[in-house]
């Protein structure tokens, strides 16, 4: 028999960066973090930001990036917001700042916004639903609509998809598939 597994939760990302400068300067103005800590370490530099003050980085930044690279393994990073409002604030922000490739879409089980920083790296902003269908799923939304509009538009694609069921039911399925009890917070 295998020893249980410890407790482990995520706590940040590191990246490289080209411009440390130009990064920094988004990821604070535009996405609203906190610059921690900033400093050398051998020949990098980095930059530790936060959004929480509980963490005392969400990412750090390494200068040193290549300037081209045939391929980056990091396929997204994804931020979660409070509420619609806010990802639709979000949104008119980066449509602002002419940020490529922004594409408002709903999983069903979450709406997101999808768009590239000033390097290419793909971040999306998102809320949870209250639903659960089976992923993947990616259809189009469009957040100038009414929050109504956009929920109901969400559960109907969602109602229709495998799998559907109320958020909390297929939360405590999965405590249970993970062998941890109906009282475990989720952080």
């Amino acid at each position: 028999m295998s020893a249980k597994v410890p407790d482990l939760s995520f706590s940040h990302v590191g990246i490289y960066v080209n411009d440390l400068a130009i990064m920094q300067d988004f990821y604070t103005r535009v996405l609203g973090f906190t610059v921690t800590d900033r400093g050398p370490q051998g020949e990098t530099e980095l930059a530790f930001l936060s959004r929480d003050p509980e963490e005392h980085h969400q990412v750090v930044m390494v200068s040193g990036r290549p300037d081209s690279l045939p391929f980056n393994v990091v396929n997204q990073i994804s931020f979660r917001v409070r509420d619609l409002v806010a990802l639709k604030q979000f949104h008119g922000v980066l449509r602002r700042e002419r940020v490529s490739e922004i594409s408002p879409v709903t999983h069903g089980n979450a709406i997101s916004v999808y768009f590239r920083d000033p390097e290419g790296n793909r971040l999306e902003l998102f809320i949870d639903t209250p639903w659960y269908c089976t992923q993947p799923c990616r259809e189009p939304v469009d957040l100038s609509q009414p929050d109504e509009v956009i929920m109901a538009t969400t559960e109907r694609l969602a109602r229709g998809l495998p799998g559907f069921k109320p958020r909390a039911e297929w939360a405590a399925e999965l405590r249970a598939k993970m062998g941890q009890g109906a009282g475990r917070a989720h952080h």
